[in-house]
């Protein structure tokens, strides 16, 4: 009798991604433990963390998971900024980072609906009114924030340290 062959299969794309996006985590994580015994006293009750101290532990997780993107980046040779960006969180943050910075624009441009109506409860013709302006706002600022010169791994800015007196 023949032994059955196996066979492998090559992993799925999702699944590769997937599989960075846990180390990305667990980098992010283990980042975090770091503060703790470094700048973070051992034994500190979560709820007595200063607001610095909150930073810290925030800076340690975004910089550590950045990392391990910017690996995921160099190791399958595509655009960092790219994989940074894509968090493969829902929903996305920076196309909600987008819509948050349209809304008093969106609020104004619709200030003669009436916002105590649930949306259930609006005309068709206030939906459509409302969502055609959200999206005359929404695309001009995703296009801002795709096309600027600036992304999250661009080299920022030096700033002139000299005083001018």
């Amino acid at each position: 009798m023949r032994k059955p062959r196996i066979q492998f299969r090559e992993p799925s794309a999702s699944a590769i991604a997937d599989a960075w996006q846990r180390r990305a985590t667990a980098n992010a994580v283990a980042e975090a433990r770091k503060m703790v015994g470094r700048v973070i006293p051992p034994a500190t009750p979560i709820g007595g963390l200063s607001d610095q101290e909150w930073g810290y532990f925030a800076a340690a997780i975004i910089f550590g998971w950045i990392a391990t993107r910017a690996e995921q980046a160099s190791a399958e040779g595509i655009e960092a900024e790219r994989t940074i960006r894509n968090t493969h969180i829902t929903p996305d943050p920076w196309d909600a980072g987008a819509i948050i910075a349209i809304l008093p624009e969106l609020a104004e441009a619709c200030s003669d609906i009436d916002w105590s109506e649930p949306l259930n409860a609006w005309p068709k013709a206030t939906m459509t009114k409302f969502l055609l302006e959200a999206i005359k706002l929404i695309e001009p600022a995703m296009r801002a924030r795709d096309l600027s010169g600036r992304g999250v791994t661009q080299e920022a800015t030096k700033l002139d340290d000299q005083i001018p007196f």
